[in-house]
């Protein structure tokens, strides 16, 4: 291989990793060992790296969150029949892929109020540049109207996209947390984009945003928290026209930030237009139920270039980890979720306004995240907090930058906060402790 390759030593090939992170000593292992006492040594290893950051107490979020996946979840998530699935186009061979996926759709279409949804994309993000897509086709324009209350990374990718399609950005500030319209230019709008809790936490009331677009002719796009749905009314409850939202929360774990899951629902006006795969109900030759891929004409693989998207694919294991959530949990476990953060994470932030130099960012209501200024940076504060076993956020700045539409001021001692249900009253009560201890 080193030969192949052009180099002299394995030293050489290893030379672009960081000498801060490698054995100053190698493996020292025994020659000939065998498999279960190598892996007995590259355990230990493991140990010793993660120290403390095994046991980190998580109150992070921002898109990716620490909720609890039962075990159910993983057993039937993990089976072979879903885990080996690919593309059900031989409907006869994939009954029961299909029938998930169908089960899955009727659920985010519950989720979001809107009668159409599609069996996934591959992220929130993707998902939100396929709906300014649609808004773009749908309406003819090519401005974007969006709030800078949606993700910045999503944000991010949505500019990207742009710059290639010619598509106009316009981004709306926050004002106290809620979108200030009238800041910016809103006129020949394709679509009037809002995040709905937004990505700092902040319930707002749509019914401006549902106005302006109606009045602009655009597309009302809602960047929505499935686990939101479970107490707050849905998208379509607004008069939303498309729904796009994160599925990492429905039975997805963190992995290290994938893969995920794009949700993705739509007035039925929009279905010839929506992306990816979509699986119909109908019935077979002897009139029992089945499922088959439908309106296919639309998709990238049969239209080429005049497809409305060049998705043709989707999450399928992540979409039937999801259904199995959330038919685990039911209408009243699933509610119950969401309540549980609610509670836990209004505790925690009026415990954490008493601790000196704490000050909240926004004062409009809030589900389960928030933001708040610390009276230092917020990365070195959040560095001290991992030295004490908890994970206690996010930096706004590493977010956003350290200048962001969404907050007024800057953003470098700006602090984002999640609370789940996996969260306990105890750790609620530590991590005040220890924010307490580290700013004094």
């Amino acid at each position: 291989m080193l030969a192949f390759l052009g180099m002299e030593s394995l030293d050489q090939l290893f030379a672009h990793i960081p000498a801060s992170v490698r054995l100053a000593q190698g493996l020292d292992l025994a020659p000939g060992m065998s498999e279960p006492d190598v892996a007995a040594v590259f355990a230990q290893y493991t140990r010793a790296n993660r120290g403390q950051l095994a046991n980190l107490t998580c109150f992070a979020g921002a898109g990716a969150y620490d909720h609890e996946v039962p075990a159910v979840v993983k057993m039937l998530g993990s089976r072979s029949e879903f885990v080996t699935a690919y593309t059900p186009y031989q409907p006869e061979v994939a009954q029961g892929v299909l029938q998930a996926i169908f089960e899955f759709q009727t659920m985010v279409s519950r989720l979001s109020g809107l009668p159409i949804a599609n069996a996934s994309l591959y992220d929130g993000a993707t998902a939100l540049v396929e709906a300014v897509n649609m808004a773009a086709g749908a309406t003819g324009r090519q401005k974007l109207v969006v709030s800078s209350g949606v993700h910045p990374h999503w944000r991010e990718v949505v500019s990207t996209f742009a710059r290639g399609t010619g598509h106009e950005v316009v981004v709306v500030p926050l004002k106290d947390g809620v979108n200030d319209f009238d800041a910016v230019d809103t006129s020949d709008a394709a679509a009037v984009v809002v995040a709905y809790p937004n990505y700092l936490g902040v319930v707002e009331d749509l019914g401006a945003a549902r106005a302006l677009a109606t009045s602009r002719g655009a597309l009302f796009v809602v960047c929505g928290d499935p686990v939101a749905s479970g107490v707050l009314r849905t998208a379509g409850e607004w008069g939303a026209d498309v729904f796009v939202g994160e599925g990492q929360p429905l039975g997805t774990a963190l992995s290290f930030g994938g893969p995920f899951l794009g949700l993705f629902a739509c007035t039925l006006e929009q279905i010839r237009r929506l992306p990816g795969r979509i699986v119909g109900e109908t019935v077979d030759s002897n009139d029992r139920r089945a499922f088959v891929t439908t309106l296919r004409a639309r998709e990238q693989d049969i239209r080429r270039e005049k497809a409305t998207s060049n998705v043709c694919t989707n999450q399928t294991l992540m979409a039937v980890t999801a259904a199995i959530q959330l038919g685990w949990l039911g209408t009243q476990g699933y509610a119950e979720i969401a309540t549980r953060c609610a509670q836990g994470a209004h505790y925690l932030r009026e415990r954490l306004l008493e601790v000196g130099g704490v000050v909240a960012v926004s004062t409009q209501p809030f589900l389960r995240e928030f933001a708040l200024r610390l009276p230092r940076r917020a990365s070195d504060v959040l560095d001290d907090l991992v030295g004490e076993g908890i994970l206690g956020g996010l930096s706004v700045a590493s977010l956003a930058g350290e200048h962001d539409p969404s907050i007024e001021g800057a953003t470098s001692d700006v602090v984002l906060i999640t609370v789940t249900e996996r969260r306990t009253r105890a750790e609620l009560d530590r991590y005040v402790d220890v924010l307490t201890k580290v700013l004094s």
